[in-house]
């Protein structure tokens, strides 16, 4: 049975394989597999993981618990956030008021004093900086917002990938981010120059090639990557 293939009923308290229910047990709650075959459970014991076979992977019980990334998953012990590898042990020493899911083999945290960073696989800091937000990394680069309320994009080693910094920004996607500056949303690349001089109310990241878009007259409108109007939609 390939866990790929197992899927979570309507009412996310058993799992089925090809519609039929499995494991002989009704949870309380219960949430998707992820590599490497794990699944988040709830029951009257507690939070815990389970393999394909429907069997506990430890003893352990959590107050809560969330699926696998890069072979590392959240779990809530108490009031306490931190991660354990696919074999149930904790990854490392260090509590958090709350964890994010690893992305790339690195994650967004929030400590006691509700300053956000990045770890690696073993719970180490990427970088000694502090933030008021940090998001997960896509294509090596990740969204922080800076003490002085704005929001920059760093890689993977926490650098600063351009100098620019935006009111809001997004992640990138097949090389262009959308971003937020005291005019509206627009689109920039790479090195943070804006890909045409419009501003929206709203905005979407390209989707090959092409972005939906909304104006500040709620005229909702597909723009190119030049920033010319396509259609209205």
């Amino acid at each position: 049975m390939n866990w790929q293939n197992i899927k979570v009923s309507e009412d996310n308290t058993h799992f089925l394989f090809k519609g039929n229910p499995i494991f002989d047990k009704i949870f309380i709650e219960v949430l998707e597999f992820h590599s490497p075959g794990l699944a988040p459970v709830l029951d009257n014991s507690g939070a815990y993981h389970i393999d394909i076979k429907g069997k506990e992977l430890y003893k352990n019980r959590y107050v809560r618990t969330f699926g696998f990334y890069c072979n590392r998953a959240s779990v809530i012990e108490n009031i306490s956030w931190f991660h354990i590898n696919e074999k149930g042990k904790r990854v490392y020493t260090s509590n958090y008021l709350w964890t994010g899911n690893y992305q790339e083999n690195i994650c967004t945290v929030r400590n006691s004093n509700n300053q956000y960073f990045h770890i690696d696989l073993n719970g180490n800091r990427i970088y000694l900086e502090n933030y008021i937000y940090a998001g997960d990394y896509k294509e090596g680069i990740a969204c922080v917002k800076s003490q002085d309320g704005l929001y920059r994009h760093i890689d993977n080693k926490g650098k600063f990938i351009n100098d620019k910094s935006y009111l809001d920004l997004g992640v990138f996607h097949k090389n262009f981010a959308t971003a937020k500056d005291e005019n509206g949303w627009f689109h920039i690349n790479k090195r943070g120059s804006e890909l045409y001089k419009d501003r929206y109310q709203i905005i979407e990241p390209f989707y090959n090639g092409f972005a939906l878009v909304t104006t500040f007259e709620n005229e909702k409108i597909i723009i190119d990557e030049k920033g010319l109007k396509i259609l209205t939609v």
